[in-house]
This record gives C-alpha cells, structure tokens and sequence, in this order.
C-alpha cells in the first residue's frame, strides 16, 4: 500500500517521467521481440500481424472519438507522405535488427533527431544559428563513428539503417506540419500504411507461426500501442523538455536486451559515436528549448 500511497502523493512531473521511462522500456522490449520475430517470419509477415492486432486495439478508440477527423483528414498529400516514410522506416528497422545487434540499430535511430535539426530550415523554413549548425555538425561525426563497419558487420544493413533513419526523420518532419492531424488519426495512417505493405510482401515468404510466435507477433502489436499511449500520457502529465531526452535511455536497454537474448556485444566504434550523438541531441534540444523562450520574449524567429 505504501507503494500506492506514494504514486498517490506523486507530482505530475515525477510521474510523467515514470511513465515516459516506461514508455522506453517497452519500445525496447518492443524492438527485441522482433528481432527474435524477424529470425524466423519475414518482415513483411511481422508487419502483417503486428499491424493488424495493433488495429483492433486502435478501434474502439477510433469509434469513440469519431470518424470524422480520419475521412476529413486535412492535406491528404502529405497525410499519404507521412504514411510512406513511416511504412518505410519499420521496414527498415525490422530488415536491419536480423541482421545487425539491437545497439547499432538504435544508435543509427538516436540520429533521427539531427537529421531533423538539418532538414528544417529547407523543409519547414526554420532558420538555425551557429551553434545548432555546430551541433548538427558533430553529430554527422558521431553517426559516421558509429557506421565504421566491422568485419562482421553487414554493410547493406547498414545503408537500409541509414535509409530507415532518414525515413524516420522525414517522418516527423512532415508530422510537424501536420499538428493540427489527432494523434489517433496519425497512428491509425502509420497502422494501415504497415498493414498494407505487410499484406503485399507476407505471401512471398509466409510462414504459418507456432501458437508461442503467433502470440509473440500479437503482442508486438499490444505492445507498441502501450508504448504510444505512455508517451503520450507523459507529455501530457510533464514538459517535454523534461520528458524528451529520456529518449536516450532506448541505448542501454537495446545494449541489455541484446546481450541477454542475442549475446550481442557492443562495438567501441559504435559506443563513441552513440556517445557523440547523444551529445549533439542534447546541445540541439537545449538550444531549441531556450531559442522558445527567448522567441516568445522577444518574437525573434532565430534559433541561435
């Protein structure tokens, strides 16, 4: 009861990073389960079965907020865009863990954030300063540490990782210019995008799934959606300057998870360039942090 009492009497903001660590928690639990799933089905069979258990979850929720936001979905061009590079990211990310340690594979994803820092004044027009193009800068360096291939490295994985990246980062680029898109409506276009790619490419290679592994695929899709949810729950309950950077604590529970289930080791190359991209998603979340500040201070549109 004590334990209650406490979560009880909890602030806002402590259980908001609870949750956000949660949250984490299950996207690597997430991103283990299909690199254990993706050693035996295709990837396009995972996306199949992940989506579509994922969609029966997202329903109700659907029927209770109403229809109406999906079918009157505002700049359906870049609705159809968005669905794209996400459908291509978890493709890729799901090519790349069979191949690669779960580590390497979040280390090239924890660059997402400085390929969006780079991509916004010409995508979304906003300018940038010295010191967030330093830190842009930097981080390029880190990713090009943490790609220093290995021997025993696959080095097709690792362009499908960088494509699977970039996918990601254009992602969320044209998720900012969708703000005023509900978040249900966002997750249910990225659910159906992956569930029809799945529904093309899993009779090419389908495998009928044990009733372990069908229930393993199943709770992928269970999973995810907890993962969502949290993350959502936290930034509702906390600031996301708080929140935001817990996004790194995905490294050492993909370095955890890939040891203890994969026996995966992480490289020194790859442990460098996560630290120095860590790094640089710090110093560029700081100054767009403050460059908010100083912007609703003083109307400036400048990040320095």
């Amino acid at each position: 009861m004590s334990g209650l009492s406490a979560l009880k009497t909890m602030s806002p903001t402590r259980m908001g990073v609870l949750v956000m660590l949660l949250a984490m928690f299950l996207f690597s639990l997430n991103d283990a389960m299909g690199k254990y799933l993706v050693g035996s089905y295709s990837v396009g069979q995972v996306l199949l079965l992940r989506s579509a258990v994922a969609l029966v979850i997202l329903l109700p929720f659907l029927f209770k907020s109403g229809l109406t936001p999906i079918i009157n979905a505002d700049r359906p061009m870049l609705q159809f865009a968005r669905v794209v590079f996400s459908t291509a990211e978890v493709f890729c990310f799901y090519w790349a863990v069979y191949y690669l340690p779960l580590a390497d594979v979040m280390t090239y994803w924890l660059a997402a954030p400085i390929y969006v820092a780079a991509m916004s004044p010409f995508l979304l027009k906003e300018k940038v300063g010295p010191v967030r193009w330093a830190a842009i800068a930097i981080g390029f360096i880190g990713v090009l540490i943490a790609l220093t291939p290995s021997g025993e490295i696959n080095p097709l994985a690792i362009v499908v990782s960088v494509i699977g990246t970039l996918a990601f980062a254009l992602m969320v680029v044209t998720g900012r210019t969708l703000r005023g898109t509900p978040d249900t409506t966002l997750v249910f276009f990225q659910i159906v995008g992956a569930l029809i790619a799945g529904l093309v490419l899993a009779p090419f290679a389908w495998v009928t799934p044990t009733p372990i592994d069908f229930a393993l695929l199943g709770t992928l899709g269970v999973v995810a959606m907890l993962a969502h949810i949290c993350v959502n729950r936290a930034v509702k309950l906390a600031d996301a300057a708080t929140v935001a950077p817990l996004q790194y604590t995905l490294l050492p529970w993909a370095i955890i998870l890939g040891y203890l289930f994969f026996g995966d080791l992480p490289r020194p190359m790859m442990l460098l360039g996560a630290a120095i991209i860590i790094a640089s998603g710090f110093i560029i979340f700081l100054r767009e942090n403050r460059a908010k500040r100083d912007i609703a201070l003083s109307g400036k549109g400048e990040i320095p």
